[in-house]
C-alpha cells in the first residue's frame, strides 16, 4: 500500500538533506571536530590543545608559492582529508605538472599539538618520503596557528621548506585566525549599571513628558518641557543659593568704627540762661 503525505513532508525532508550535505561540504557542519586527529603520544594536555582548534576543523585552507620556475599549491585541513586525499593533513600540488599525483606532506593520523596562550603549533608527520633529500625520510609539516583578531577569514602562508638538512626536514606553514584569540568576557561595574538605568529613566521621563505636554495639554515652546514651572523654580533657588554662598558682598562697617563726618556741621546746643536765679 502506498502512503501519500498530504502535508508536503517529502520536499521538506529532501531540502533538509540538501542543506546538511552543503554544510558538510563547506566544513560548517562537523560531526566529530578534532577527534579525527590521532596523537602520536595521546595525552589530555594535547587533546585540550586540539579542542581549542575546533572552529577550524574540517575546512580546507590553501596557499600558493613560487620560487623561480617552481610553483606549488598547498592545501591544509585540520583533522580531515585535505582536498579529499585520505588521511592527508597537508598536501602539495605541482602547478607545472597538474596531472601528477599530489604529494602528502603530513598526515593527521600522526599528529602532535603544542599550545600557548594565543597560538598552537600543529605537527603532521608520516608524509611521503623525499626522493633525494633529507636521507629519504618522511616529510613533516609544522603548522603555526596564531591569533589575529583582524583575520575573520583565516589566512594561510607557506613560510619555507627546509630540506637542506640530513634529517628532520620540515615544511613551515603559518595560519592566522581570530578563532585562536581568547574571548574576554565583558564586565560592567555596578556604577555603570546604575548610570545606564538612570539615563534610561531620564530619557523616558523627558520623551514621555514632552509628548504628554504637547499632545494632551497642548503646550507650546519651552512649556512642552515636563514640569517646566518646577524646574524653573529649582533653577532660581539654585542660583540664589549659589549667589549667597559663593559671591562676596560689601557689608556696612560697625558704628563703633565709623568716622565722624566733616561735611555735616554739628548742631549747637541751646545756651542755658540762669539769669532768673540772680537776686533782684
Amino acid at each position: 500500500m502506498k502512503v501519500v503525505n498530504s502535508h508536503g513532508g517529502g520536499p521538506f525532508l529532501v531540502w533538509t538533506l540538501v542543506v546538511q550535505l552543503v554544510l558538510c561540504g563547506s566544513g560548517v557542519y562537523t560531526a566529530d571536530g578534532t577527534k579525527s586527529c590521532k596523537l602520536l603520544n595521546e595525552s589530555e594536555s594535547e587533546r585540550k590543545v586540539l579542542n581549542r582548534l575546533e572552529p577550524l576543523a574540517h575546512k580546507n585552507f590553501t596557499a600558493e608559492t613560487k620560487n623561480g620556475t617552481e610553483s606549488y599549491t598547498y592545501v591544509f585541513q585540520l583533522c580531515g582529508d585535505a582536498a579529499g586525499v585520505s588521511e592527508a593533513g597537508v598536501i602539495q600540488f605541482d602547478n607545472k605538472a597538474p596531472e601528477t599525483k599530489p604529494t602528502v606532506i603530513g598526515r593527521y593520523t600522526a599528529t602532535q599539538a603544542i599550545g600557548g596562550s594565543d597560538w598552537v603549533m600543529l605537527i603532521y608527520t608520516n608524509g611521503d618520503k623525499y626522493d633525494a633529500h633529507c636521507s629519504m625520510e618522511m616529510r613533516k609539516a609544522i603548522v603555526m596557528i596564531s591569533c589575529n583578531k583582524k583575520a575573520d577569514v583565516p589566512q594561510m602562508k607557506v613560510v619555507l621548506e627546509d630540506r637542506q638538512r640530513v634529517q628532520d626536514c620540515f615544511y613551515l606553514i603559518e595560519l592566522d585566525s581570530s578563532a585562536m584569540c581568547e574571548v574576554v568576557p565583558s564586565q560592567i561595574s555596578t556604577g555603570s549599571i546604575i548610570l545606564i538605568i538612570g539615563v534610561c529613566l531620564l530619557a523616558v521621563y523627558l520623551i514621555g513628558g514632552f509628548l504628554y505636554q504637547r499632545l494632551i495639554v497642548g503646550a507650546k515652546g519651552v512649556e512642552q518641557f515636563p514640569n517646566y514651572a518646577f524646574w524653573v523654580e529649582v533653577g532660581n533657588l539654585s542660583a540664589d543659593g549659589c549667589d549667597f554662598v559663593c559671591r562676596s558682598r560689601n557689608r556696612e562697617d560697625a558704628p563703633a568704627y565709623r568716622g565722624v563726618a566733616t561735611a555735616e556741621p554739628l548742631e549747637e546746643e541751646p545756651e542755658e540762661r540762669d539769669d532768673h536765679l540772680l537776686p533782684m
